[in-house]
């Protein structure tokens, strides 16, 4: 592979990842949720068992007070709650509210609608050949923005 290609592999990536969120993140407040993309990330981490801020911090790559920050937020607009923590009684565990599940389900929804325009431009099967090959590249572990 030259340079070029690697330039032109990684801008593609690249684009199609910032499009998804932009669309799945657009989905969600079409229907009727006051949110961010940042939030989908910190949702994954947060289903289904909650988690700390800490944790949270971790799990986006971010300092533990911009996770405050964010926690602060979705408390604020109803998307998570502050709970005991069953193991640890100094920390807060933090859990998503009826409101932050029907916020995921709509970005679940959001996301089968996002991804329909490759499955008609390249059809279903070609679509799951892709999702399989970037499954077996992609790294594993938090999924997180980058900033």
């Amino acid at each position: 592979m030259e340079n070029s290609e690697a330039i032109a592999l990684t801008a593609a990536l690249l684009t199609a990842a910032g499009d998804l969120t932009k669309r799945i993140n657009d989905g969600v407040v079409a229907r009727g949720f006051d949110a961010r993309p940042a939030y989908g990330f910190a949702f994954a981490r947060l289903a289904p068992d909650g988690a700390t801020a800490t944790d949270l911090a971790a799990h986006l790559g971010v300092t533990k007070q911009a996770a405050s920050q964010l926690v602060d937020e979705l408390v604020r607009k109803g998307y998570a709650e502050r709970s005991p923590h069953p193991g640890d009684a100094r920390a807060r565990l933090v859990v998503l509210t009826e409101s932050g599940w029907a916020c995921t389900r709509a970005a679940e929804e959001a996301a089968l609608e996002a991804v329909q325009p490759w499955v008609e431009l390249l059809g279903e099967s070609e679509v799951r050949v892709l999702c399989d090959r970037l499954r077996r590249i992609a790294p594993y572990g938090p999924l997180r923005p980058t900033w």
